[in-house]
């Protein structure tokens, strides 16, 4: 005779055990948690949320490789040489941007917040240029993965810029 426990105890043990909250990496389909690390795949312009060990496969960043490791290097620049003369010579209508070398393009891009996300901007190259001439630090991105992110205030607070993470300028966007 089968009673109810009997019942609830087979139903109980034919049940797979509940798969772990979060996300799984892109590549591996581990489980990742919600802190995590990102790569860029390069070719198709995206980001990918990865586990740590797909993660360190890519961050040789010399390594000519589809996918490039996010890392995670902050720096601000206090006196970063961009006045509000180039900032509207670069027609960018909000104020605030980042900007990052796409090695696929091979140039800087810029994007800015807009009602669907990140908008990119047609950036003016040879504007780009004297602000890199002007500041050299703008050679210290490493391409596809950190980006400057610029914010222009109103009259008369500085324009204030960091170098962060694409994966946090998106984030932010």
């Amino acid at each position: 005779m089968t009673t109810p426990y009997d019942v609830l105890t087979r139903i109980r043990t034919n049940r797979p055990a509940p798969e772990p909250a979060g996300e799984r990496c892109e590549m591996c389909s581990e489980w990742i948690a919600d802190e995590h690390q990102h790569v860029v795949n390069v070719a198709d312009r995206q980001l990918m949320c990865v586990c740590r060990a797909c993660y360190l496969l890519f961050t040789d960043a010399r390594a000519e490789l589809r996918y490039r490791a996010v890392p995670d290097r902050y720096l601000s620049f206090p006196d970063f040489a961009l006045d509000r003369r180039a900032w509207e010579a670069l027609q960018i209508p909000v104020g605030v941007a980042f900007f990052f070398t796409n090695s696929a393009l091979g140039r800087t891009v810029a994007f800015y917040p807009g009602p669907a996300g990140a908008t990119e901007s047609e950036l003016d190259l040879d504007i780009w240029g004297d602000i890199r001439a002007a500041d050299p630090r703008v050679d210290l991105l490493a391409a596809d993965t950190e980006a400057l992110i610029v914010r222009v205030p109103g009259d008369p607070l500085p324009i204030e810029c960091h170098l962060v993470p694409v994966d946090a300028c998106y984030e932010f966007v």
